[in-house]
């Protein structure tokens, strides 16, 4: 009895150091549409600078949604964020936004 109670006290002092923690997530993978009322203008002509080493992905200029007016983007370059991943970039289609994300 008495070392259940010594476990308990142990594991409620353990519970008052620990930082809380909040999760929140909705559809996996795929950003969620935001809705706009027109398209973004036509991509920005750029070139792509030499990767700075080896395992590195262009991710192409693109144009996103900041209030009620688009805002560029210019490419660059980044670390796939898995294994085999491949970025598939924004898009515009019928009132909708959807950004750009890594997928297999």
């Amino acid at each position: 009895m008495k070392s259940k109670l010594i476990a308990l006290v142990f594991l409620a002092a353990t519970g008052l150091f620990a930082q809380p923690r909040f999760y929140v997530g909705a559809r996996i993978g795929y950003p969620a549409p935001v809705a706009v009322y027109a398209a973004p203008p036509a991509p920005l002509v750029s070139y792509a600078t030499p990767a700075p080493g080896p395992g590195y992905s262009y991710i192409g200029g693109y144009w996103y949604p900041v209030g009620a007016r688009y805002q560029w983007r210019a490419g660059y370059w980044a670390r796939p964020a898995f294994a085999g991943a491949r970025w598939v970039g924004p898009r515009y289609a019928t009132g909708h936004y959807y950004g750009g994300y890594w997928r297999r």
